[in-house]
């Protein structure tokens, strides 16, 4: 901790995190999770208890005078085995909705996959200290948003100046669900994540429960979509499904039902808008399981390959053709009664143009360009004022 400030300490409570839906009090401070502990006892998936503790999209949200903020972390970093570590996470600051900084700590935690082997081994390490200075003097509001791609337990809040929560702004809130490219995988920050880009250019709070590798129409995450005060709610459906090859078009299409119907419980006349996957050679129409390539993986490269047969469609298996097909069909049919239900071609979001122009790396996941593109595609078809999030559509 740096003496050359005056710094006053302020206990890490709800009211001054936003896009967490609980935290847990912990022997050192505080962890965000996007799932209560109710859900998360409901499945002993460890991806799952991964990603849900990643904070992507969750940021402290600060009305204060400072111009000093330091906050004690301990990050739990992930690395591959045989394939070069990943960039830290990272840490941004806004200051009245602008970008003022960003910042990274270089250790803590880590955990360590051998995606052959399947196996993980975690290794503790210590605290470290995000620090920004030179704020603009005078009341305003601060967010840092944390790291998309790192597990943060929030030890310590200090500043040079008294806190407080930001107050309401009478903005709407967006309660997004989608798989690995919602919750940020590849993205360069926390705020450039494509719902960040989104939400910051339609002007609304995001509460984004984008859980990687884990969009699989769980019932736990609906009732947890159904629970969550929402304005708006968005689910991207359809790459866990196949990549994992978790069910066949007879199950899948009663899933989505009773997945809508769950939160319909809640949120009956929200605008809830379902979105079909994006463009990806790899699953179009081949079944999976999605596995690493690994003639890549030995080369120190992260692809992904898909290992079933296309013809295997004719027993039921789910390809993305499958799945736009059957979301566009249980869509229609229940829009009929539900004026506030919509759909989005998920290529319309990312295409087969796009992919030719800027192609995923690793077979499934855009890059930060990629990202970019899918978060103002999305702010212009979805909260246009005749879309689905716009004035007329809701």
């Amino acid at each position: 901790m740096s003496t050359e400030y005056d710094w006053i300490t302020t206990p890490i409570t709800a009211d001054l995190v936003r896009g967490a839906l609980e935290l847990e009090r912990t022997a050192r401070g505080v962890l965000p999770h996007r799932l209560p502990a109710r859900a998360r006892a409901q499945c002993a998936d460890p991806q799952l208890a991964l990603v849900e503790s990643q904070p992507s999209g969750v940021r402290l949200a600060l009305r204060t005078a400072a111009t000093a903020v330091e906050l004690d972390v301990l990050a739990t970093k992930r690395t591959f085995t045989g394939i070069p570590p990943r960039p830290d996470g990272v840490y941004d600051l806004l200051v009245d909705g602008r970008p003022a900084g960003s910042a990274g700590v270089a250790v803590g935690n880590v955990l360590t996959v051998d995606m052959v082997a399947g196996t993980a081994e975690h290794r503790p390490g210590p605290p470290s200290t995000v620090r920004f200075t030179g704020l603009p003097g005078g009341e305003k509001d601060v967010e840092i948003w944390l790291p998309h791609n790192e597990i943060t337990e929030l030890l310590a809040l200090r500043t040079d100046a008294p806190v407080g929560p930001v107050p309401d702004r009478g903005r709407r809130t967006w309660l997004h669900h989608g798989s690995s490219i919602s919750h940020g995988t590849d993205a360069a920050s926390p705020t450039a994540i494509w719902p960040a880009t989104a939400a910051a250019r339609a002007g609304v709070e995001l509460v984004n429960l984008g859980f990687g590798g884990s969009a699989l129409l769980d019932p736990f995450t609906a009732r947890t979509l159904r629970d969550t005060p929402a304005d708006l709610i968005s689910l991207k459906i359809g790459i866990n499904l196949v990549n994992l090859d978790l069910m066949r078009r007879r199950a899948f299409g009663p899933a989505v039902h009773g997945f809508l119907d769950t939160i319909r419980e809640g949120h009956p006349t929200t605008p809830l808008l379902v979105v079909s996957p994006l463009h990806c050679p790899v699953h179009e129409d081949t079944p999976g399981p999605g596995m690493p390539d690994m003639e890549a993986l030995r080369a120190g490269e992260l692809r992904f390959v898909a290992t079933g047969d296309p013809a295997e469609t004719a027993q039921g298996k789910l390809t993305l053709g499958v799945i736009r097909e059957e979301l566009s069909r249980i869509v229609a049919q229940r829009s009929a009664d539900d004026p506030h239900l919509f759909h989005l071609d998920g290529r319309e979001l990312y295409g087969e143009a796009d992919f030719a122009e800027l192609p995923l790396p690793d077979g499934l996941h855009p890059d930060g360009a990629g990202h970019r593109r899918i978060g103002e595609r999305f702010a212009e078809l979805v909260f246009a004022a005749d879309g689905p999030f716009g004035e007329r559509g809701a």
